[in-house]
């Protein structure tokens, strides 16, 4: 219904019948990111106090209208409810049997007006075809299908995906042009002023490239790898995050973790940078033995410290937004790749100006 024009809706909500209608409107009064607005009506219940055969007889008596029947859900005297029993179990049972013992009272539930981001991870846990949706007097008002779960955490992932592009929402081929500049342009403006941070930066050290111009010519190099080392950090935390009962001492063993990664591909790439781009000038630039390994040393101390920061941003962002209450997501690829040129450049051109020029005198 909500992907209809408003007119075509109430055309067809009209149309409907009351007791349908009812249904709809309470799945409508919820909001898109509250649980509710994915429930369906289409689900059994049965009460309390019934025996084997009467419950038989309430489940075929609902069955012509409700085809979800792989669940039967229990509720009190008062209408709240109780618990749930399988259609396996009921149909297995002897007459005789106290449908009771048949209850399982700890079945798992969801209330309607919590927000998907938050019991999305308890969804995907819980290995029934149906979880209970109660409103706040915990009485039953529809269910959460299988189905429906997996096409939530799919949405989930997609409002990720394009967070991480840096987005603020997701596109289709069909969307205004206008629209689209509309989502992308609020990022596209902060990494525009953070670019020019980026810039300026360089030109702080116009003199360190003026002197030796051969070291522009990788700095892209530094950039790329501390960029690709940040936002496989971000990627890691971010899936790290989706569990809410992550601890303290945990998200500190996963900085520490992700600063050992970001050490230890730094150590490897920054050794091989040194014997590869050495040789590279010597034998392609023809440039003297001290001065190629010098300048390639440089780069391989560089992408050495600016990968460990690297990795270390792009871990401790997305847990500072989580900490504000802020969708990790948000914190995307292109944010971090911006922050760790801020890094690289600095580390790269720093210690060029001291050991190449101060150092060395070259």
């Amino acid at each position: 219904m909500r992907e209809l024009e408003k007119e075509r809706r109430g055309l067809i909500i009209d149309a409907l019948d009351t007791e349908v209608r009812k249904e709809i409107s309470i799945i409508a009064s919820y909001d898109e990111d509250e649980i509710g607005s994915k429930m369906t009506a289409n689900f059994i219940t049965i009460g309390l106090n019934l025996t084997v055969k009467q419950a038989m007889s309430a489940l075929v008596t609902q069955a012509e209208e409700n085809d979800n029947i792989s669940t039967l859900f229990v509720e009190d005297d008062e209408g709240l409810f109780y618990g749930a029993l399988t259609l396996k179990d009921l149909i297995t049972a002897r007459s005789t049997t106290d449908l009771n013992t048949l209850i399982v009272t700890s079945f798992p539930y969801v209330y309607a007006t919590e927000q998907i981001d938050d019991c999305i991870e308890k969804l995907k846990d819980y290995s029934e075809d149906l979880i209970p949706v109660l409103d706040e007097d915990n009485k039953i008002l529809g269910v959460i299908t299988s189905q429906s779960i997996v096409e939530v955490v799919d949405d989930e992932l997609g409002e990720d995906y394009v967070k991480l592009a840096g987005l603020i929402a997701e596109e289709d081929i069909k969307e205004p042009l206008g629209q689209s500049i509309r989502k992308r342009m609020p990022w596209l403006l902060i990494l525009l002023c953070l670019g020019m941070l980026v810039s300026t930066l360089v030109g702080v050290f116009e003199s360190v490239i003026a002197h030796l111009t051969i070291i522009m010519a990788f700095q892209s190099l530094i950039l790329d790898m501390a960029g690709n080392v940040g936002t496989q950090s971000l990627a890691v935390t971010i899936r790290v995050l989706t569990d809410e009962n992550l601890t303290f001492a945990q998200k500190f063993r996963l900085v520490i973790k992700e600063s050992k990664v970001g050490m230890t591909v730094g150590i490897i790439l920054g050794v091989a940078s040194v014997i590869l781009i050495g040789v590279y000038l010597m034998v392609i630039k023809h440039k003297e033995p001290a001065f190629a390994f010098a300048v390639s040393g440089c780069i391989g101390v560089a992408l050495l410290i600016s990968m460990i920061f690297s990795s270390i941003v792009g871990t401790l962002i997305p847990l500072f937004f989580k900490k504000i209450k802020v969708d990790p997501a948000v914190a995307s690829g292109p944010l971090i790749t911006t922050v760790n040129d801020l890094i690289a450049v600095g580390c790269y051109y720093g210690i060029s100006w001291i050991l190449l020029i101060n150092v060395m005198n070259f």
